[in-house]
């Protein structure tokens, strides 16, 4: 086995490892995967709630592109597992790419490990203090904790040359050799995250898409058409003035409302898998 110092230096670069630094400069995985959910889970979402078809694209016109990101936003403020999930691969995405880049200190000694650990920690502790604003204590501890533990692996991997920056720095980097239990962790990290990234993410997107529940408020307000006026229940598109657009899942339309109240249940229909 390659000693930690000279798997990643310049008179012997492993290709394997430089190919992991220049994935991830790329953002890996997570990336591809997160762009590709960012545009198909909402019209997923949008499709399901509303019926498809011509209700999708009115919706979808109604909300105005500007405000497609609310369907996103609204699925996360409502499920705290996709929530807590997409904020350690985010973080993680986030911290591998910059790392990537030369962002994780090499130095030795007390000070360059405290600068490690900060860099490490900050984002998941923001990540953490999100999710437990949303969602209670114990939800943001534990997504922090996770954020925290899979960033490490990334920073053992780097600094051993097991993974490389671009053009070999780094791989000559101070000799460091963790201990064995923390290399065999990091290797199980790159798995755990990989499972997370490409596996659970998805699988929990596409589970908040198809549980019927609408993405914004239910409100239920007057309706006029014509010289009628009738009490219906819209899904929130938008607001002008001091009425609200929306979807009305009565008359399947577009529709402006007056004098809204609130609707407790965000349930529009039954989940796809009672379905």
């Amino acid at each position: 086995m390659a000693k930690a110092g000279t798997t990643g230096s310049r008179g012997g670069a492993d290709p394997d490892a430089e190919q992991a630094g220049t994935l991830d400069r790329k953002g890996g995985p997570g990336h591809t995967v997160l762009m590709a959910l960012a545009f198909a889970v909402p019209v997923v979402k949008v499709a399901y709630t509303v019926g498809g078809g011509d209700a999708v694209r009115e919706v979808l016109v109604g909300m105005e592109p500007a405000n497609w990101p609310d369907v996103l936003i609204g699925m996360v403020l409502t499920d705290p597992l996709l929530a807590s999930v997409l904020g350690v691969v985010v973080s993680r995405v986030v911290f591998a790419l910059f790392a990537a880049r030369g962002a994780v200190p090499a130095g030795g000694g007390v000070a360059g490990a405290a600068r490690r650990v900060a860099l490490t920690v900050v984002n998941p502790v923001a990540v953490g203090t999100i999710i437990t604003c949303l969602f209670g204590f114990r939800w943001g501890l534990g997504t922090c904790a996770v954020a925290c533990l899979l960033r490490e692996g990334v920073v053992v991997e780097y600094l051993t040359g097991r993974r490389r920056l671009r053009g070999g720095r780094g791989g000559g980097a101070p000799a460091y050799r963790p201990a064995s239990w923390l290399r065999r962790a990091a290797a199980v990290e790159q798995w755990v995250a990989l499972a997370l990234t490409v596996l659970v993410l998805p699988v929990l997107a596409f589970v908040s898409a198809l549980d019927g529940q609408a993405w914004t408020p239910i409100v239920r307000c007057q309706v006029t058409n014509g010289t009628v006026t009738v009490s219906d229940r819209l899904i929130e598109l938008g607001r002008k003035g001091s009425g609200i657009v929306g979807w009305n899942l009565d008359s399947e339309q577009i529709s402006n409302g007056q004098g809204c109240t609130r609707v407790e249940s965000l349930y529009v229909r039954e989940p796809w898998w009672r379905g």
